[in-house]
């Protein structure tokens, strides 16, 4: 079966009331239990240390992250409350997207049930994203000679900013980003490839755009792995997307990325990006897709 980490951190605690589904991942981990797809239970990441965190992002904002002294302007822009317990998810986040990214290594695909916080910058968090786990497993591998080459291919409904500026000067470690041209950010960073999309765009049109791209980037880069970030937030009843996938549209985007991938021999490893929606059931179902669709394609 394909590996799938987790770690209890990656559901912290917030706030009664705050519009952020942190209960997503926890639900998340309930579904791919209860669907049989990992047998032999998840596997626990070690929480990245500082250290490793500040391969992505300046030490200075990393201290302040695991000291719980974020200035103020920087915490309302993330939009979660920079405490003890956000800075172990997020440090467990990290460490949980390095550990699935050795195992495809090892073994052909892998997620973690976490992940694609894609809106940290160096600098700073944004977008409810604190450490840039994609960017900081990408830096890890290629510092120890695991990886030479990778490909982000980032299909959360907004642009992937963060992981652009954490990686820039890193011409082997390509980003490509397929997301709603007029959400969020506003000040996109501009990354290797840029795909931006209008709105409204329904399943048949999405798949279309998304095949002129990806089996050309695999069949050019011949990355030595993938990171897919799988995010849910694409679809017609997400309260910050701006496109309109159905479920069976998302599951179709699954089997192309991840099927391109296994076509070629490339490692895949898949983290669960954004998705925003009251029905919590719902949405862990949607993140559900990829592991699902990994575990068929395996």
């Amino acid at each position: 079966m394909v590996p799938v980490v987790f770690h209890p951190a990656y559901e912290a605690a917030l706030p009664v009331g705050h519009r952020f589904p942190m209960r997503k991942y926890g639900r998340l981990a309930e579904i791919i239990v209860e669907r049989g797809l990992v047998p032999g239970g998840f596997v626990t990441p070690e929480p990245a240390t500082p250290d490793l965190v500040g391969l992505a992002h300046d030490r200075g904002y990393v201290e302040q992250v695991v000291t719980a002294t974020v200035p103020r302007a920087i915490e309302r822009a993330i939009g979660l409350p920079v405490d003890a317990g956000v800075a172990r998810r997020s440090l467990a986040s990290a460490g949980g997207t390095l550990l699935a990214a050795r195992l495809a290594l090892a073994g052909g695909l892998a997620g973690s049930a976490a992940g694609g916080s894609h809106h940290g910058r160096r600098a700073a968090g944004g977008g409810f994203c604190v450490f840039n786990d994609v960017a900081v497993a990408a830096l890890a591998l290629k510092r120890e000679g695991a990886i030479a080459r990778a490909l982000v291919v980032d299909l959360d409904v907004h642009q992937g900013d963060g992981t652009a500026d954490c990686l820039a000067g890193e011409p082997d470690l390509f980003t490509f980003s397929m997301h709603a041209e007029r959400n969020y950010p506003a000040d996109k960073v501009p990354g290797d490839l840029d795909v931006g999309l209008p709105d409204g765009l329904d399943d048949d049109a999405y798949l279309a755009a998304l095949a002129l791209h990806v089996p050309r980037l695999l069949d050019g880069l011949r990355p030595d792995l993938v990171f897919y970030n799988a995010g849910v937030d694409p679809h017609r009843d997400d309260r910050l997307g701006r496109l309109s996938l159905t479920d069976a549209g998302l599951r179709r985007r699954e089997r192309h990325v991840v099927g391109e991938a296994r076509r070629r021999g490339i490692p895949l490893v898949a983290v669960i990006g954004g998705g925003y929606a009251a029905d919590i059931d719902a949405l862990a179902a949607r993140h559900a897709l990829v592991f699902e669709t990994m575990a068929e394609l395996a």
